[in-house]
């Protein structure tokens, strides 16, 4: 009965409804890096390692998600209408970015791209 029910678990784990060919992938950038930019002199933003909450239209959390060290992300989701909620650090109001709605469809990865704004001025 045991070796059944693991045969079942291994079927229905490879079943997923969720392709994986579908989802969201991108980077998370901060900037600005400088505390003061001159005409001639860049400041590019700089990649960020930053934790993601993905929730449904209606705000229900469906999974969380910790970028790389250079703020890379992929991730397969179902299609259909989300919200990206970047984490700001705990007791901080900075490094701050905005929620981001977004669609994902059947067969293509959605590319987005979150800027934390550092509160360098």
């Amino acid at each position: 009965m045991r070796r059944i029910i693991f045969i079942l678990l291994l079927l229905a784990a490879g079943c997923s409804s969720i392709p994986a060919d579908t989802g969201i992938e991108g980077q998370v950038r901060i900037g600005p890096m400088c505390p003061v930019v001159q005409q001639g002199q860049e400041c590019p933003d700089q990649p960020y390692q930053a934790v993601l909450i993905i929730q449904t239209s209606a705000g229900r959390q469906v999974t969380r998600i910790t970028t790389d060290a250079e703020g890379k992300f992929r991730l397969t989701l179902a299609p259909g209408t989300y919200i990206l909620h970047p984490q700001t650090p705990q007791n901080s109001p900075m490094p701050f970015a905005t929620d981001q709605t977004f669609n994902v469809v059947k067969g293509h990865f959605t590319q987005i791209t979150i800027v934390f704004d550092s509160g360098i001025r």
